[in-house]
């Protein structure tokens, strides 16, 4: 049934939808049934039918560990679309494969999505010993390369609210889980232009990243690399393979229309 609601109209079932959609804008990663019906205002019932039809459609998942609901494939897939049809993903390809060809380890196109970062693309290392694509794996922002790029230019207030103390899982012995600590890392960041994850979220991987900027000069994106660590010393990140991905980041932010200063 459609009803009336500033001089348009609206379909009820597909605005629940969408409201459920937009919950997960606001910080959630997970919700209950009984968030989403208090959240919605919706009866047990109601929602119920809701998270069963989307569930069906694949853009609603059920951690079965949990008993929570997550944003399901589907929504990755248009996601995908966008970026595919707002040219990120057409021209980062490029991009990928001279990064590979180049540094011989994985190379990844990344966007953030509140507080993890998904990636994207990926164009994968073919030595015997290489990082494996994690193409669609959404991982903490506060302790990843890409993430800490992407997070880099944000205000206090909003990694305050984004990471509250406390909060930040340790994943390795170098994971940086203090709030004071991640801020002086991202100022670090935004002085040189990239991040580096020195085994923080995996041991014995390392990555170093940059963003990628669109017309607008917002952060659309970030380039990254990543292997293993035996091969990524502090020296060769910082000589070979951060000019690499800087350079990069720089070249398709212009094709992107960005004419600023990364």
């Amino acid at each position: 049934m459609a009803k009336m609601s500033d001089n348009h109209y609206t379909i009820q079932v597909v605005a629940h939808a969408l409201d459920l959609f937009e919950q997960f804008l606001h910080g959630s990663d997970e919700l209950s049934a009984t968030e989403i019906s208090n959240l919605l205002k919706l009866s047990t019932q109601s929602t119920f039918r809701l998270l069963t039809t989307l569930e069906a459609r694949g853009y609603i998942e059920k951690n079965f560990v949990t008993d929570r609901y997550r944003l399901g494939l589907k929504t990755f897939e248009l996601r995908q679309n966008y970026l595919s049809q707002s040219g990120l993903l057409t021209r980062a390809r490029p991009f990928l494969k001279n990064l590979l060809s180049a540094s011989g380890e994985t190379a990844y196109l990344v966007y953030l999505d509140k507080t993890h970062i998904v990636y994207v693309a990926a164009m994968e290392s073919s030595q015997p010993v290489h990082v494996a694509s994690r193409r669609g794996a959404r991982l903490p922002a506060y302790c990843t390369a890409s993430g800490k790029a992407l997070i880099a230019g944000l205000p206090d207030a909003e990694l305050d609210h984004l990471f509250p103390e406390g909060t930040m899982q340790s994943f390795t012995d170098r994971t940086s889980s203090s709030m004071t600590t991640l801020k002086k890392e991202l100022q670090q960041v935004i002085r040189q232009g990239y991040a580096v994850d020195n085994e923080e979220y995996d041991r014995e991987v390392c990555c170093v990243a940059a963003p990628v900027f669109g017309s607008t000069g917002r952060a659309v994106g970030a380039l990254s690399i990543s292997g293993p660590a035996f091969r990524m010393s502090s020296d060769r990140v910082e000589n070979e393979l951060a000019p690499l991905i800087l350079q990069s980041c720089t070249d398709l932010s212009k094709h992107l229309g960005f004419h600023g200063e990364a």
